[in-house]
């Protein structure tokens, strides 16, 4: 049995176009895979901790020491976070675009379980490690955006967005990813873009 965890990143509940492609994939692989767990994590939901003396601690963990104190209390904060971001086998991610990027909740979690030892070690000669690799992990992602969309004029906006995100789950090590993309314009046809995205979404959730 496989475990899939949902991890969002948007705040808008059931107006949310990101999270309704994420509950399309859902369904589709909750039909093929009745048995698996599926589990729900909403970022903006206060679980996720402030990393401010977590970041002491990291550099505390750098150098060899362990953290302490206020230090050790956030680093176990965080690592409570790392291992509920690693029970799962499955991950999917539903990220819409803010300002060009990823909504800072989503950043704040990548600070947080991004952390040596956990999800990369740095080799000297020959730089990152990615310690998520050869473990079997998948990740889908959604991706969502009002505005910009591939091949759109550089006027209505940049993608740091999926590339970004994308990136920083390859430098983990996982890198069997798969994604659907919502990205109807302010002229497009919305509901076209919306009935293609929900039926790749239901087809990769049924081979997820």
């Amino acid at each position: 049995m496989n475990k899939v965890l949902h991890i969002s990143a948007s705040p808008r509940g059931e107006a949310s176009e990101s999270l309704r492609i994420a509950q399309e994939f859902l369904d589709a692989y909750r039909e093929v895979n009745p048995g698996d767990e599926i589990e729900h994590w909403d970022l903006w939901d206060g679980s996720l901790p402030d990393f401010a003396a977590g970041a002491r601690a990291k550099m505390t963990v750098f150098g060899g020491g362990e953290p302490q104190g206020e230090e050790g209390d956030a680093w176990a904060a965080a690592r409570r976070v790392f291992e509920r971001f690693d029970s799962a086998d499955r991950l999917l991610f539903s990220v819409p675009m803010w300002n060009s990027s990823v909504p800072y909740v989503l950043k704040q979690f990548i600070d947080v379980v991004s952390q040596p030892g956990w999800v990369f070690g740095v080799d000297v000669e020959t730089g990152y490690q990615h310690l998520l690799a050869g473990r079997g992990k998948k990740a889908a992602t959604v991706y969502t955006s009002a505005v910009w969309a591939p091949g759109i004029a550089p006027e209505f906006g940049s993608d740091f967005h999926s590339s970004y995100f994308s990136d920083w789950l390859r430098w983990t090590g996982i890198t069997d990813l798969r994604e659907v993309r919502f990205h109807p314009t302010l002229t497009g046809d919305a509901d076209a873009e919306r009935r293609r995205a929900h039926a790749q979404a239901r087809e990769l959730g049924k081979s997820f």
